[in-house]
């Protein structure tokens, strides 16, 4: 299939890598909803990572719609694929959230379609061609940047603390294989918008892995081995978002 041609066969191996790999993650929360639609109650989560998400993918969705490579069509399916289950897990989280719930929620979205159609327009009216490319580009890195550099207070939780309680395994592994996998795709593409903001994530994982290297004898929660996309501890004093980045 022609939307598949590249001169690098390794763009196109790490390329559908990262899509398996990256919508893993995006399915993570499902048990949080199965559990939110049973119990018909949103138990006090948040429904900022999932907001997040779909900004994020949104904005790497008019990325790769300005790439001219024909390679640029997995970035243009992994966020696809994101959005649509994002808006998923924001209907049902708006089904069962409480008023004031609901009302932060709309809130956040319409910040959200505010700032999309903003960077749209700027993008559009201020710069041509390439130009274009490279602004939204550095938009992109800057958000990922700031996605990928929201474990570190966890990190911090996790050293003060001496338990790896709140940063589960499975998580941690799945979001740095994704980094170093897109990592890859974008150094072999030569596109550093997409390797720039996953070299933290990379870094990032690898400290989350050598805390757990560290602490794991001292954790005694049950659920490490889960996949999950935000997880709050019973006392509400900790919320940690894990935001998958591109």
């Amino acid at each position: 299939m022609a939307i598949f041609t590249t001169d690098n066969p390794w763009v196109l191996i790490f390329g559908v890598l990262g899509n398996i790999i990256s919508i893993m993650v995006f399915m993570a929360p499902v048990p949080t909803f199965c559990r939110i639609c049973r119990k018909k109650s949103t138990e006090g989560f948040e429904s900022v990572p999932y907001v997040v998400s779909l900004f994020s993918a949104m904005l790497w969705l008019y990325y790769a719609s300005l790439k001219s490579e024909s390679s640029a069509f997995l970035l243009l399916m992994v966020n696809s694929v994101g959005c649509a289950i994002e808006t998923i897990y924001i209907a049902l989280y708006f089904t069962y959230a409480p008023k004031q719930a609901r009302m932060m929620t709309l809130t956040l979205l319409l910040l959200n379609f505010g700032g999309y159609c903003s960077i749209l327009l700027l993008s559009h009216f201020l710069a041509k061609g390439s130009a274009r490319v490279q602004l939204v580009g550095w938009i992109c890195v800057a958000l990922s940047a700031a996605v990928f550099a929201a474990p570190l207070s966890v990190i911090r939780m996790v050293i003060r603390t001496k338990s790896v309680e709140f940063l589960p395994f499975s998580l941690s592994f799945f979001l740095m294989l994704s980094a170093v996998t897109w990592l890859l795709y974008g150094l072999f593409l030569k596109d550093l918008y997409v390797a720039g903001p996953n070299v933290l994530g990379v870094i990032f994982g690898v400290l989350q892995m050598a805390l757990h290297a560290i602490y794991r004898k001292r954790n005694n929660d049950t659920s490490v081995g889960k996949l999950s996309s935000d997880t709050q501890s019973c006392n509400g004093h900790a919320f940690i978002i894990f935001i998958e980045a591109f």
